[in-house]
């Protein structure tokens, strides 16, 4: 996911230190990310289009060093890209993992990986919509607001292979949801109205990427 739009204003691994059956991934957040990125090489982004983007992911069924280079690559490149969170297939590769360095809305930096991700249902009386404006690397330089809750749990495993559960608020619950988006073949765009597909469209073709990107055929 892209960085929020500076226009508008909002209100690894980690160790197994978890609060309410909820994986604490703040602590030693700077170090873990700059651990992940310095071992990793950063790729180029793929943009829309790519059909690599389009299509459900592969469940992640080996957890081992390629997997944990993979991690890597992808921490070095979402800092490349300057990003808060990147999907596997935003640099090229068909697994079900993502890697986030996402802040929350009082400023407190989440770091972490999650493979084969689940979006867990809420119900009914927890379903505050939040329409704050959304960004994609892989549709660079554009934004449009999108309702998404404002809270979100996203289970699925950490790069051992052990069972982890992850709740967001806010900005960080719209990363949690946008990066899984990914992984099942959508992208936030999929999610607007033709007109703001379309304005969102023109913004990319308008813009230029501060980050080298895959060409599409």
């Amino acid at each position: 996911m892209a960085q929020q739009d500076s226009g508008q204003q909002v209100a690894g691994e980690v160790d197994e230190a978890e609060t309410s059956g909820f994986l604490d991934d703040t602590v030693d957040a700077e170090a873990r990310e700059q651990a992940h990125r310095e071992r990793g090489t950063a790729r180029p982004i793929t943009v829309v289009g790519n059909p690599v983007l389009h299509r459900g992911c592969q469940d992640v069924t080996a957890f081992d060093d390629k997997l944990a280079q993979l991690i890597d690559d992808m921490f070095a490149s979402q800092r490349a890209a300057e990003g808060v969170g990147l999907a596997a297939n935003q640099i090229g590769v068909d697994l079900r993992v993502f890697v986030y360095d996402c802040p929350d809305d009082e400023g407190v930096r989440h770091v972490g990986a999650i493979c084969n991700p689940v979006i867990e249902e809420l119900p009914a009386d927890r379903r505050e919509l939040d329409e704050s404006n959304e960004g994609c690397l892989s549709v660079p330089t554009a934004y449009a607001p999108l309702a998404r809750p404002d809270y979100a749990i996203c289970r699925g495993q950490d790069l051992r292979g052990n069972p982890v559960a992850v709740e967001g608020r806010g900005y960080f619950a719209r990363c949690l949801q946008h990066e899984t988006d990914h992984l099942n073949g959508y992208l936030y765009i999929d999610r607007l109205s033709k007109r703001d597909r379309k304005d969102a469209l023109r913004q990319m073709a308008e813009g230029t990427p501060r980050y080298e990107t895959v060409p599409n055929d």
